[in-house]
């Protein structure tokens, strides 16, 4: 590990603020060199991450940052789960940051955040990582009821982490959902505070949608860009099934597919050293 995270792991990282367009936004930072901005999921905080992956990736030699959104967690401000306003978050924190040359980085909902922010403000992103999220417009696979059904349930155990980020008909994949659950618990000080129920419960919906992420313009963004693009992703993604993207290849050019066997919604959770290391050999190789 490297000297800066060596003092910061990801469980250790002290929690920072800056002010930035009217409100606070909390991050977290450990390693350091490229920065790479992570956008986390619904019902996320900067608590929600696995600390292997965080650790693995700044192993790799990127400063990695995760913050909480708008209104959510420590940040103040306006708390919405409209991808489209979503954006203006992590295009702040890189602002206020000085940051450039970034890999942005979004698992699911977050994932969605990151594409409008790349189609509306992409000159300080050099690659953009999308995690177990869906791509814009119309889906060859739909989602499942099964999500819809648990991630409203307000204090989920191990048996909802396991439906929801994992795959529950995998041993090995349940044994992950354990192991990576034990490492996220190993926080106890600086947390962050949890997504309000009624609001999660207020913004995800009673059911499937096609499209989940109706925006023909980001389309239109990820259809003509020159810069990489990376999808990691579970074969058996109950909420954002990886299909979608397949369905995709000759029509984004720079699209990179990189699929789990018997993982689900969290495949960095699951996997989460060969994550990091598929991530920097991805941006090292496309820079």
């Amino acid at each position: 590990m490297n000297a800066v995270a060596s003092i910061h792991s990801a469980v250790s990282a002290p929690n920072q603020f800056v002010e930035v367009g009217g409100r606070t936004l909390a991050y977290r930072s450990i390693g350091e060199g490229r920065p790479l901005v992570l956008c986390t999921r619904f019902r996320g905080n900067m608590d929600v991450w696995d600390p292997a992956f965080l650790d693995g990736l700044a192993d790799e030699g990127f400063r990695v940052i995760t913050f909480d959104y708008s209104g959510l967690g420590l940040s103040t401000g306006e708390a919405t789960y409209n991808p489209a306003e979503m954006a203006r978050d992590p295009i702040d924190l890189m602002a206020a940051l000085d940051l450039s040359d970034v890999v942005l980085g979004g698992w699911s909902l977050g994932g969605m955040a990151v594409q409008v922010a790349f189609a509306v403000a992409g000159a300080r992103i050099s690659h953009l990582l999308l995690i177990g999220t869906t791509p814009p417009g119309p889906l060859v696979k739909p989602a499942e009821q099964l999500f819809f059904d648990t991630a409203v349930i307000e204090d989920y155990a191990l048996k909802e982490e396991e439906i929801l980020f994992f795959e529950p008909k995998s041993q090995a994949s349940r044994k992950a959902a354990a192991e990576s659950s034990a490492r996220i618990a190993e926080r106890t000080e600086g947390r962050s505070p949890v997504v309000p129920i009624a609001f999660a419960r207020a913004n995800i919906g009673d059911g499937p949608k096609n499209p989940i992420f109706p925006a023909d313009a980001v389309l239109e963004v990820l259809k003509t860009t020159t810069k990489p693009i990376l999808h990691l992703g579970g074969d058996h993604d109950i909420i954002f099934p990886v299909e979608n993207w397949y369905a995709l290849n000759q029509v984004l050019p720079t699209l990179h597919l990189i699929t789990y066997p018997s993982a689900g919604h969290g495949p960095q959770h699951q996997y989460p050293r060969a994550s990091a290391e598929h991530i920097a050999s991805f941006v090292r190789s496309t820079s």
